[in-house]
């Protein structure tokens, strides 16, 4: 494997590859074909940010891929924002259309117009509704699996509420859901920022999105929520009536996880040079069983191999057998490359004796237990690992959170992979040549104000020496 450190370009590439993750020679340029052992954990991905949803009180639907041209037309920002990347379909067979229909990049034109007839009363509200889905859109940046790609797999979540107080607190809890999932599940550490109002999702007042950050030094954007107002509630027609018989506009947010961008945060963040690391929920083999053949003890190993992957199904845990003619060493090699948590080794003396050797992926530690207290064993040491590989993660990612008051700083401090805080003089429309200025000079972007953390702003902009009104973050981007 090549050094994810120094090279980490390399490595992911040479990681999606070996470990079988996707393979890239579909022809259609941008598409790629996601294969059975990256799929097996984004279902589980899947399962666990839905059941979070439904915790929150969102309901399932499924809506169509197809979207008329006219709904893109409704709201004027989001038409202009999306339009470039959108696949159109223009014929049917042999007939053309009298109207283009878009490959969904996003779903809101498709679910707004049945929001208006859906909701009548405030006895509708709050209509929270997911959306698991696959969306299109046409990136012209340079695609690479699972980070970024032509076609892609995600949640999104739409709601609607009588208030706009309401809304501000379904933002609030839809960073929540990401916090409990994509770093209480999952293990990959990120910052919520405020995107500046040149960059904010088109249609939205306010845009709220979570990024990660890469070995490379490049940020990751993960979920992100909007606060849309009524902006999309008046040209959809979205209202509902009060107590008083008057008819109001709702207030409206979206959120979107992307599955299968999260999972490339987590290939990166806890892989290593010998290949991915995955948390014990997510892996598709939990555990795998490894015999050591010697002349004289095959019978015994095959029987006692087989009768622990037997014991452990029992217990929910997924384990299987390599009984094929590689070399001990080799299949050791190949499953740590794939990133199974715990290797259980069963030669003569462990079938004989029922002790048998685990070996944890993370770092490698080895234990004698005994077969009958195997499966409670896994269990509890999946937990712990998890927990460990948080904890290394998170060290990871606060060490590489700086600080700068100048452009040359900045420079120096992205040079080193870092997210970095500045002062700056607006995140309003203004700022906006600012942050031209800041990717001019550093290739780099200003990615918003942190979430959640009052920073008192102080000193001049870096870029055009005025008062900071605000601590921006700034960083490198896929």
């Amino acid at each position: 494997m090549q050094n994810k450190k120094s090279n980490f370009s390399e490595w992911y590439t040479e990681i999606t590859k070996e470990a079988k993750l996707c393979d890239l020679r579909y022809n259609v340029k941008g598409f790629v074909i996601f294969m059975p052992w990256s799929v097996t954990s984004m279902k589980k991905m899947y399962n666990i940010y839905e059941a979070e949803m439904e915790r929150t009180g969102h309901k399932p639907a499924w809506f169509p891929a197809l979207i008329p041209e006219s709904n893109f037309h409704k709201e004027s920002k989001h038409v202009e924002g999306f339009t470039p990347e959108v696949f159109w379909v223009e014929r049917a067979g042999d007939n053309k259309l009298e109207e283009r229909l878009a490959m969904r990049p996003t779903s809101e034109t498709a679910m707004y117009q049945m929001y208006s007839l859906w909701i009548q009363g405030k006895s509708d509200l709050p209509l929270k509704i997911y959306h698991p889905s696959q969306v299109w859109r046409y990136e012209t940046k340079a695609t690479r699996p699972f980070i970024r790609s032509r076609e892609f797999y995600w949640i999104e979540s739409h709601d609607a509420f009588a208030t706009e107080a309401e809304a501000r607190a379904q933002v609030q809890e839809d960073m929540e859901m990401a916090t409990n999932v994509i770093f209480g599940e999952f293990g990959v550490p990120f910052l919520f920022f405020e995107r500046p109002q040149w960059d904010k999702f088109p249609g939205a007042v306010s845009t709220y999105a979570a990024d990660c950050l890469m070995p490379d030094g490049r940020v990751l954007q993960l979920p992100s929520t909007h606060l849309l107002g009524q902006n999309f509630a008046k040209p959809f027609d979205v209202k509902f009536l009060n107590e008083k018989g008057e008819s109001e506009y709702c207030w409206q947010t979206c959120y979107g996880p992307c599955i299968s961008r999260i999972y490339a945060a987590i290939i990166s963040t806890h892989g290593d040079d010998s290949g991915l690391v995955l948390p014990y929920s997510l892996a598709p083999i939990q555990a795998i069983v490894v015999p050591i053949m010697r002349k004289g003890s095959e019978e015994a190993v095959e029987k006692a191999a087989r009768e622990v992957v037997s014991l452990l199904a029992k217990s929910g845990i997924r384990a299987e057998v390599d009984f094929s003619p590689n070399t001990p060493g080799f299949k050791y090699n190949e499953w740590e490359m794939k990133g199974v948590p715990f290797r259980i080794e069963v030669g003569g003396r462990e079938a004989e004796s029922g002790i048998f050797t685990v070996v944890r992926r993370d770092i490698r530690a080895k234990a004698q237990v005994k077969k009958e207290e195997l499966a409670t064993w896994l269990s509890h040491e999946g937990a712990r690992m998890l927990d460990d590989m948080k904890k290394k993660a998170q060290a990871s990612f606060d060490s590489r959170l700086a600080k700068a008051d100048s452009m040359e700083a900045l420079s120096a401090e992205l040079e080193k992979g870092k997210i970095v805080a500045v002062p700056f003089c607006t995140m309003e429309k203004a700022g906006e040549a600012c942050a031209d200025a800041v990717k001019e000079k550093c290739a780099a972007n200003v990615r918003g104000t942190r979430y959640g953390k009052h920073e008192r702003a102080h000193g001049k902009c870096i870029a055009c020496g005025k008062d900071a009104a605000a601590i921006a973050y700034i960083a490198r981007q896929y």
